[in-house]
């Protein structure tokens, strides 16, 4: 099996993951896209520049949804860029940053659209926002899809992420961890409840049923109190093994993370 294949030409770099702040820098045949801006605009341009990437060749900003740790760097990312940025109306309307931004930088998107060679589907997923939604973006031969910040992975969801050769996807808690922890009840219920964030049982189930041999497969927006890496590997893995997934030959696993660059291994692309 060749883990290569449909891989060409693609450089996928978890910039940051996590509570503090998301965003991620996808490039398929030479269009380069940030999804999600949630760190500053600063901090966006030296974890490109370490990845060999120069920000004014950013082809566009694709947002899932207008929490702060999603969209902080956006108010400078127009001004000193003019990046264009694509999300949702209702997602723009929902910004508290929105009178930062020009309207010449804001794109509304519908259900596909095309920034550079790309397409791209915006699929809606579950939770507690104005219009969130999740990514899939397609190269030619290419599919990476981003699916965070879900309360549970529907059937909308889990169609998206079918076939993609590189998933984001949300691993955030495990969910004894979170029901012993400090947080506030009314928290806990919110991270639970199904416009919440996922666990890491629901994510392996979601990497069980996905349709797609030799994904690579980043785990991202782990909750630094409620989850941490080991916990996720094990709860993953287990559940993969046991419906006769084989992790590193049927499917590779990264962890994102909240304060490091995490690259698509060279080896993956090339």
């Amino acid at each position: 099996i060749n883990l290569m294949k449909g891989r060409k030409n693609v450089h996928v770099s978890v910039l940051a993951s996590g509570s503090k702040g998301n965003s991620i820098f996808v490039e398929i045949n030479n269009t380069r896209l940030l999804i999600d801006a949630g760190i500053s605009a600063r901090r966006i341009s030296k974890s490109l520049l370490g990845i060999g990437v120069d920000i004014n060749n950013i082809d566009g900003i694709i947002i899932t949804h207008e929490h702060r740790d999603h969209i902080n760097g956006l108010p400078t990312l127009c001004k000193k860029y003019n990046i264009p940025i694509y999300s949702r109306a209702a997602t723009f309307k929902a910004m508290y940053c929105l009178e930062k931004l020009s309207m010449e930088c804001l794109h509304p998107i519908k259900d596909n659209f095309q920034i550079g060679s790309l397409s791209i589907d915006a699929f809606n997923t579950s939770h507690d926002a104005a219009d969130p939604v999740g990514y899939s973006v397609h190269g030619k031969q290419q599919k990476c899809t981003v699916a965070t910040d879900l309360g549970f992975v529907t059937s909308t969801v889990q169609e998206a992420i079918d076939e993609s050769d590189v998933l984001i996807l949300e691993a955030n808690h495990d969910q004894k961890m979170l029901r012993e922890g400090n947080y506030p009840w009314s928290l806990k219920q919110r991270i639970m409840s199904n416009r919440g964030h996922l666990s890491n049982s629901d994510a392996a189930w979601a990497l069980v049923r996905m349709k797609k041999h030799n994904p690579y497969v980043f785990l991202a927006h782990m909750s630094e109190e409620n989850n941490c890496p080991a916990v996720a590997k094990q709860t993953i893995t287990q559940i993969i093994k046991q419906q006769g997934i084989n992790p590193g030959e049927d499917m590779t696993l990264q962890f994102a993370k909240q304060n490091e660059t995490v690259t698509l291994p060279a080896n993956k692309f090339i």
